[in-house]
């Protein structure tokens, strides 16, 4: 087994938030600079493998920014501007590709992820996750594309104008509210006129069977695991799997254990297997082209096993150990990213 990291593409990382609230004066330079704390840094990336990703724009609700910065809640819920903060994180992402000396770069088609992985430059694509910032006339689309928007999740855990998405408690279904509003409906078309890949990972039951109709680009959930096997409402059921195989889509794998585990549990004692479990579903159901990872890093409590980023090599040594041959290793750490990617964009 080989520990040389190997080059790969993520679905899913929070690095913006955790920046933005954790070294809101010189984000970029921590991130360069490898800052302590977290799952993610450059240097560490590079130590893993981690090759590019899509980076998460992420709005958090008032309530946990006041806990965070120890404010007032009812003050904060005031002066909680979700456009505000989806710009400043836009900004830091801007920032760490003009403050890399070259050693990142944004990325809006595949061929500009393939160049980069070639040239070991950090591929960025840029991801929003929950629509928060965004108006009902979806004013700020062009501007956020301009800057180098890519994907799009509309919805997170709780409400908004474009409508709900998964808010249960484990175990659960998926069915866990209302579906999308006609702005909803309005973007999920632009995301569509605008080759906008949409992410359907924090979508309930309701908005995922309303995103597959709409749709015409395959279906994609960046960052979810197996409802089977962990009934979290936000993990994919069989139904739910078999639609975004009909459609030539992905699921990224999340390494976040609460979404690996039987009971749910967030529990950095997980074994890698556990993971391995998941991946041997989503490949029996989606076949080997539609399989891919997601690891969610920054935004989840991860196996003692993997760590961080730099922990990466250490879980496909134990996909090595339980048969995965190389090629398929390589379609999960990047390929099947790249080809769905390359057919929602088409470019």
């Amino acid at each position: 087994m080989s520990d040389t990291p190997q080059s790969i593409f993520d679905g899913h990382n929070d690095v913006l938030l955790h920046l933005w609230l954790h070294h809101p004066e010189r984000p970029a330079e921590a991130f360069l600079q490898q800052r302590l704390g977290g799952h993610l840094d450059l240097a560490r990336m590079r130590q893993g493998g981690f090759a590019g990703g899509l980076f998460a724009v992420f709005v958090p609700p008032a309530e946990y920014v006041a806990k965070f910065f120890k404010r007032d809640a009812e003050q904060e819920a005031l002066r909680h501007d979700p456009l505000a903060i989806t710009e400043q994180q836009i900004a830091i992402f801007q920032q760490i590709a003009q403050q890399s000396a070259g050693q990142a770069r944004i990325c809006r088609s595949v061929s500009d992820i393939e160049q980069c992985m070639a040239q070991g430059v950090l591929a960025m694509v840029l991801h929003i996750e929950g629509a928060e910032g965004l108006d009902e006339d979806l004013s700020q689309l062009e501007g956020w594309a301009a800057a180098g928007l890519r994907s799009i999740g509309p919805f997170w855990n709780i409400p908004n104008r474009f409508g709900f998405g998964i808010n249960g408690t484990f175990p659960g279904s998926p069915d866990t509210g209302e579906g999308m509003t006609e702005a909803g409906k309005r973007l999920i078309r632009a995301c569509n006129q605008h080759r906008l890949m949409i992410d359907l990972s924090h979508m309930n039951e309701k908005t995922f069977w309303q995103t597959a109709e709409l749709s015409d680009a395959p279906l994609v959930a960046s960052h979810s695991n197996v409802h089977a096997l962990c009934p979290q409402p936000r993990n994919l059921t069989d139904s739910q799997l078999a639609a975004i195989k009909e459609s030539d889509g992905l699921v990224g794998l999340n390494f976040g254990t609460s979404f690996l585990r039987s009971d749910g549990k967030r529990d950095g004692n997980t074994p890698l297997s556990v993971m391995v479990q998941h991946l041997d579903y989503l490949l029996e159901k989606l076949g080997e082209d539609r399989v891919a990872f997601g690891s969610d890093f920054d935004g989840i409590n991860v196996p003692d096993e993997i760590g961080d980023v730099t922990g990466l090599p250490r879980l496909l040594n134990a996909l090595r150990t339980a048969g995965y041959n190389e090629e398929l290793i390589n379609k999960l750490c990047y390929a099947n990213w790249l080809r769905v990617l390359r057919q929602t964009w088409q470019k």
